[in-house]
């Protein structure tokens, strides 16, 4: 028995010496638990507040004055006063508000008047999660504002105070409409950065990066060539998301082919790039492959908008998340799918998108300078 504990106790050994030379391994039991806890804990909510919110307001009259009033001091709303219904929803398009209310002509008369008035909200049916937390914030509202201005009116009672809801993109707010765009996002973030993941630390490990470098090509150009087939396949990936998405689950694709391929091409210049740096700097496959993943999945997952509204995150996380691709391919991918080309939304992610693409391939191409020199 004492023989066969001194045994184990030198393999015990051993294996904590590798572990104290492998840093990575307490980042992934301790650094990671940590990070997933401060995520689901404190930067992730389900919850939507100060939904942005364009206000038109049609009568100027004092109860339309004090309902809207009462939106403006609430805590689920954010609200921007917009002159005209085809203004608000240019900004409804281009995603700079998530809701619009308006306030009809007739309102105030028919409040004092005692005759039944509506109030329209008008959401953004991609978004279901936020278009029903409006829903349910702006009825409840409107029902305590009746509340209080009977009170004020001395009546018993208020009038029939309703609102009228109107979903864009998504009448129905079925689900699959924003979760199939978005989880082709997801996917296409973690597959483009594990295609390249191991491009370059696969070299290393085979002793042929030497054979390479010995040859007439660039660093540039020899990561260039490596990449180019990825990219291709990366490209054949998006179109059979893409196929699926319109042929198995039915979603409308009202965009462009032009716009869809430009916006796939961009995504995957940025996340190809953010693989193949990790991959030089990390010279393992193993390691490279774990990168990818806590580098791709997670933060395209958490932080880019898909599961979770940014808007309702504390302000250093919703900062991060401008350094998250996939939050510059989810908003444009279901405007493609639902609404259609708005290249007012398309081109500045395309050029996000070729960015942080640029700045992946020129690190990754220093890093392998570095390694060389």
């Amino acid at each position: 028995m004492t023989g066969r504990w001194t045994r184990m106790r030198a393999v015990m050994r051993k294996e904590w010496g590798q572990i104290v030379r492998d840093p990575s391994t307490f980042g992934i039991a301790g650094f990671l638990p940590l990070l997933l806890l401060f995520l689901f804990g404190y930067a992730i909510s389900l919850d939507t507040a100060a939904t942005r919110t364009a206000m038109v307001q049609q009568d100027s009259g004092g109860a339309a004055q004090r309902l809207a009033g009462a939106f403006a001091a609430s805590a689920s709303f954010r609200i921007e006063p917009v002159a005209s219904v085809a203004a608000a929803r240019d900004a409804l398009v281009a995603g700079r508000v998530r809701a619009i209310i308006v306030i009809p002509q007739d309102f105030s008369r028919n409040v004092a008047q005692a005759r039944p008035a509506a109030v329209q909200l008008i959401t953004d049916g991609s978004v279901p999660n936020t278009a029903a937390f409006a829903d349910g914030h702006a009825r409840g509202l409107v029902r305590q504002w009746a509340a209080d201005e009977a009170r004020m009116q001395g009546r018993a009672v208020m009038p029939p105070l309703r609102i009228v809801p109107h979903y864009v993109y998504n009448a129905t707010l079925e689900s699959r409409h924003f979760l199939v765009p978005g989880a082709i996002a997801i996917v296409m973030a973690m597959i483009g950065s594990m295609l390249t993941a191991l491009v370059v630390a696969r070299e290393w490990e085979r002793a042929t990066m030497e054979a390479l470098l010995a040859t007439r090509l660039s660093v540039a150009e020899m990561i260039a060539a490596k990449v180019i087939p990825y990219f291709l396949l990366g490209l054949c990936s998006m179109s059979l998301c893409v196929a699926v998405a319109v042929g198995i689950y039915e979603l409308p694709l009202r965009g462009s082919l032009l716009a869809l391929i430009g916006l796939s091409a961009a995504f995957l210049f940025a996340t190809l790039g953010q693989g193949l740096l990790i991959s030089a700097a990390a010279k393992s496959q193993f390691v490279s492959t774990q990168y990818a993943l806590l580098s791709g999945f997670l933060p395209s997952l958490l932080l880019s908008g898909f599961l979770f509204e940014i808007s309702s995150m504390p302000t250093p996380i919703q900062w991060l998340t401008w350094l998250v691709p996939a939050r510059y391919l989810i908003p444009p991918l279901e405007s493609l799918f639902l609404a259609g080309d708005i290249w007012g939304l398309i081109l500045p992610s395309m050029a996000a998108l070729t960015g942080f693409g640029l700045f992946f391939f020129w690190r990754a191409v220093k890093a392998t300078q570095k390694s060389i020199a």
